[in-house]
């Protein structure tokens, strides 16, 4: 259903659009309410694509912009898509304990390019993520990267096409200057965002507890102490 901007300042239909996302102000996922709209009178002297609302987060009080498509103006009204922009990202986080500190910095610096919407940027630092990746764990390890990455993609249902484009994103690499980096949407980003959160979790974190977990219980079967107690 659309949305409505009529003379007055008066919204319609809003409180049949389900508005909920992940707040960039408290990174909570919260529903959000409409506390400012543009006025119709301007919107009809200007008559922009695209305009905005203010919402308040429910959660934290907070005013999150969304960005609207203008689809037809009216004598009496503006009427606005029901499909709506995030402006503002909240905050990406993604620790990997100290485990490998080069790539921890390289993805660190991936995760802002995101949350600000510089996604050539946040693609690109992604490929030197990999590469660091790939600098420590060899050659050998490349191939095993290249197996999780697949098999993760099969968990997920990624289609061909959007796997190809990852795949280029994460496995190849500028060579003789010539820039072969994927342009990537703003929805493929996310799921490369999410591919590469699942990589890391399975080399880094995952790995590491169960050799935790192994080494503890080899200790205790070698402890005489730990056996009889």
């Amino acid at each position: 259903m659309s949305v409505f901007v009529r003379l007055g300042g008066r919204l319609e239909h809003i409180l049949n659009l389900e508005v909920a996302l992940d707040c960039p102000h408290c990174n909570v996922h919260s529903h959000l309410s409409a506390i400012a709209v543009p006025r119709y009178e301007y919107l009809a002297r200007f008559k922009p694509e695209r305009t905005g609302i203010v919402f308040r987060c429910d959660s934290c009080n907070e005013p999150v912009f969304l960005r609207f498509r203008v689809v037809q103006y009216a004598a009496d009204h503006a009427e606005l898509d029901n499909l709506y922009e995030e402006v503002e990202r909240g905050s990406e986080q993604f620790e990997l304990n100290g485990s490998a500190p080069r790539v921890q910095k390289l993805f660190d610096e991936a995760l802002r390019c995101y949350s600000i919407g510089a996604l050539e940027a946040f693609a690109s630092m992604c490929r030197r993520s990999a590469q660091a990746i790939f600098e420590q764990m060899g050659e050998s390890g490349k191939l095993t990267v290249f197996d999780e990455f697949n098999d993760a993609a099969r968990l997920a249902g990624i289609d061909d096409a959007t796997l190809a484009q990852l795949r280029k994103v994460i496995f190849e690499s500028d060579s003789d200057g010539q820039d072969n980096l994927p342009r990537l949407d703003e929805e493929n980003s996310g799921v490369l965002l999410e591919m590469m959160k699942d990589l890391l979790y399975q080399l880094y974190i995952r790995r590491g507890r169960l050799r935790r977990a192994l080494a503890e219980r080899t200790h205790r079967l070698d402890d005489p102490d730990s056996r009889s107690a």
